[in-house]
């Protein structure tokens, strides 16, 4: 043992620190037993709340008059509708700031990304009661009209309930992923009638792997939802459209070119989303008045376009309808929706961009059937061409082309427009993933450190720091503690050939070698071949140490020079394989 005159002990952490213990594995029967009743419980609690979070917004639009249908009812009082338009967002934007601000811990609404961070760097999701005023706040969004998307909020309630799966000590490995992806495949198969899209949604979007321990209960949590939606509360679909199939062959060409258009508008709509949010601070209007500023803008402009409010499920439908709209109230409505969704979103309203980005994607279908038809040019009607554009645009948002091609499939019951729609996907998916990115979110989760683009593996290497993995018998010394020819003797006595010296307030100030034959510590010291700080990643460790010749790295704090510990080349490797061993391991898991 070295005297603790010279040597002192710096604190060790590495990945196993921070994993769940499992002391006793459980068998396959019970793994088995246990997977299967999750996914029944959490997909009978997320189809239920997916169902009330719809009917309580579906109650508010029609109390507050914001649905069309309740505005038609009362004729002769326009000036009580003008009054609503215009004032229900703003006050609708008054509390969702109130309630985000004094119940959300972390002060702003939770969504899909959270979600997504959450299952692949092995969190838990943010508090409890910040997902339950993130869903409030969305549900006062939706029902107070502001132009966002109910089905974001959705997957969130779905994922916060299968993550309450966490709290529980049921020694099944992955089962707080495999939860959070029930909840949310039950979701999305509530929300469209769509339990084989919900399924892939959960496994593209959220888990991004497949493996039979997954697999399975994720699909009978789909199933449960698809159960609740259409067997025992029979939700009417999204909207209904007969498709007698593509008469042209040339139309599969105009198809690939609505995918490319799609993609460009989509790409403008998620960089709009993200300017408007990176603005709002500089706007100068106060946090706590700005959704309701936003919710002014939607109002006003609803006294003009009254289909901008809320989800737009009726203008959903209407878009597939030869006629329902002209050229010029196609164009007017996507940029309104364009803007507004981006200034209710960046402004702090709670909301998803799913619905936002099916709407502007169906209308802007219709307008490019529209543009065609005007030239004579024979087509197989505006209905083909309208889903084309609303799974074209809204695939590259939400970066999941397989589901919403499913998605189309399971709506519409009709394999040609399924075709069709495939087509326009696969191209507005390549340009869009070269231009912008796989989605929204997985941009605006690298715009929070958590980059995924380039692997699983390494995003979770990046979210580690070396600063972790320091060693606790590192030989580290005080300069006015002990003397060069000390240091050397207590170097020969142990395994190590360097030793790390700092001044007496902790500084680092340079590497002795063993063999060193100064007796001053001005000879003695030398700078250190490579040295890390409290920032740096084992990512970026793996990369700097690529020819690196030498026993350790220093790791010195940026600010004040600090040694904060030692770590070796042998500790990031273990770093990185064990990450690499856990993915492998979650990816090929079985019941």
């Amino acid at each position: 043992m070295h005297g603790r005159g010279i040597w002192e002990i710096l604190p060790r952490m590495s990945a196993l620190a921070h994993a769940p213990s499992d002391p006793r594995p459980a068998g396959p029967a019970y793994r088995a037993a246990v997977l299967t009743l999750v996914a029944l419980g959490v997909g009978a609690l997320a189809s239920l709340a997916a169902i009330g979070l719809t009917d309580a917004v579906l109650w508010l639009n029609d109390a507050l008059l914001i649905s069309p249908r309740t505005r038609v009812q009362i004729e002769g009082r326009d000036h009580l509708v003008q009054l609503a338009t215009v004032a229900v967002p703003a006050a609708g934007g008054l509390l969702v700031a109130a309630l985000l601000r004094l119940a959300a811990p972390e002060g702003r609404p939770l969504g899909p990304p959270d979600v997504i961070r959450a299952v692949q760097f092995e969190r838990p999701l943010p508090s409890l009661q910040g997902g339950m005023a993130s869903t409030l706040a969305a549900m006062i969004s939706l029902g107070f009209g502001a132009s966002v998307g109910q089905y974001g909020p959705m997957v969130y309630l779905g994922a916060m309930l299968g993550g309450l799966v966490r709290r529980l000590r049921l020694r099944v490995p992955n089962l707080p992923s495999i939860a959070v992806a029930c909840g949310v495949a039950a979701a999305i198969s509530t929300a469209f009638n769509a339990p084989i899209a919900g399924l892939v949604f959960a496994h593209e979007v959220v888990l991004r792997h497949w493996s039979t321990q997954s697999f399975a209960p994720t699909t009978v949590a789909a199933a449960i939802g698809y159960v609740f939606a259409n067997v025992i509360f029979q939700r009417p679909a999204l909207f209904l459209v007969k498709f007698e199939g593509v008469q042209h062959g040339y139309e599969f060409a105009l198809f690939a070119v609505l995918g490319l258009l799609a993609a460009a508008l989509a790409i403008a709509f998620m960089r709009l989303l993200l300017w408007v949010a990176a603005q709002a601070p500089r706007s100068g209007i106060p946090a706590l008045l700005r959704p309701a500023a936003a919710g002014l803008a939607v109002g006003l402009t609803a006294l003009w376009l009254p289909d901008v409010l809320g989800i737009g499920k009726e203008v959903l439908r209407f878009a597939t309808i030869e006629g329902a709209f002209g050229a010029g109230e196609l164009a007017v409505l996507v940029a309104a929706k364009l803007a507004l969704t981006a200034l209710c979103i960046g402004f702090g309203f709670a909301g998803g961009v799913f619905s936002p980005a099916l709407l502007i994607g169906i209308l802007s279908g219709a307008f490019f059937w529209t543009m065609l038809d005007s030239t004579g040019l024979a087509t197989s009607g505006v209905a083909v061409y309208a889903i084309c554009g609303m799974m074209a645009l809204t695939s590259p948002v939400i970066g999941a082309p397989l589901a919403t091609i499913l998605i189309v499939f399971e709506l519409t019951r009709n394999y040609d427009i399924t075709i069709a729609a495939m087509v326009a996907v696969v191209f507005s998916n390549i340009l869009a993933h070269r231009v912008f990115g796989r989605s929204l979110f997985d941009v605006q989760l690298a715009r929070r450190g958590a980059d995924l683009s380039a692997g699983r593996d390494r995003a979770r290497l990046t979210a580690l720091r070396v600063r972790d993995y320091v060693m606790a018998d590192a030989p580290v010394a005080r300069i006015d503690a002990v003397t060069p020819a000390a240091l050397r003797r207590r170097l020969a006595a142990s395994d190590w050939t360097e030793g790390y010296v700092t001044d007496a307030e902790g500084r680092f100030r340079g590497v002795l070698r063993a063999d060193a034959a100064a007796t001053g510590w001005d000879e003695a010291l030398h700078a250190p071949a490579l040295q890390f700080h409290e920032d740096t990643t084992v990512m970026e460790a793996l990369q700097a140490l690529r020819g690196f010749l030498g026993e350790a790295v220093p790791v010195v704090h940026r600010g004040d020079g600090r040694l904060i510990g030692v770590v070796s080349e042998s500790a990031v490797i273990a770093a990185y394989l064990d990450v690499s061993t856990a993915l492998r391991r979650e990816e090929n898991a079985v019941l």
